[in-house]
């Protein structure tokens, strides 16, 4: 890249595109468009006339870990011992990307998820992999 170029294009990559459609779908929760059941489909939930859903919790993975998904803690506790590695995008700003971490609970049939106040921001250019779950509702978001 020169320095004439926009640094906004910095990330403009499949990874970076896909968590914008995500963090607009988490903003509007409902989109009136269909697609196929992948990370970037245009809403949340089974159908696209349901607003049940806030959240499309994903797993992210490093160019460096391979096949051993991102694991944060759950509380910004210096001595936290508990790690999560479910994630729900807050943020997204060029290159750079803030998740929260959610803690899952899969006691049930249908794993649910609860927001924690544990937070990161990570660098695009630091992922090679992103694997999105079912998507959710998360309280407290």
């Amino acid at each position: 890249m020169n320095n004439n170029q926009d640094k906004n294009n910095c990330c403009d990559n499949c990874i970076s595109n896909i968590l914008r459609v995500i963090l607009i779908l988490q903003e509007n929760a409902e989109c009136g468009d269909s697609c196929l059941d992948t990370c970037d489909r245009g809403f949340l939930g089974q159908q696209f006339s349901m607003v049940l859903y806030n959240t499309r919790p994903i797993v992210l993975y490093t160019c460096t870990t391979g096949n051993t998904p991102l694991s944060m803690p759950i509380s910004k506790s210096p001595t936290e011992t508990t790690t999560s590695s479910i994630f729900r995008l807050e943020k997204l700003d060029n290159c750079c990307a803030t998740f929260r971490v959610l803690v899952a609970d899969t006691t049930g049939d249908v794993p649910t998820y609860t927001s924690t106040n544990s937070f990161f921001t990570i660098n695009l250019d630091c992922l090679c992999i992103i694997r999105c779950l079912d998507d959710t509702n998360v309280s407290d978001v």
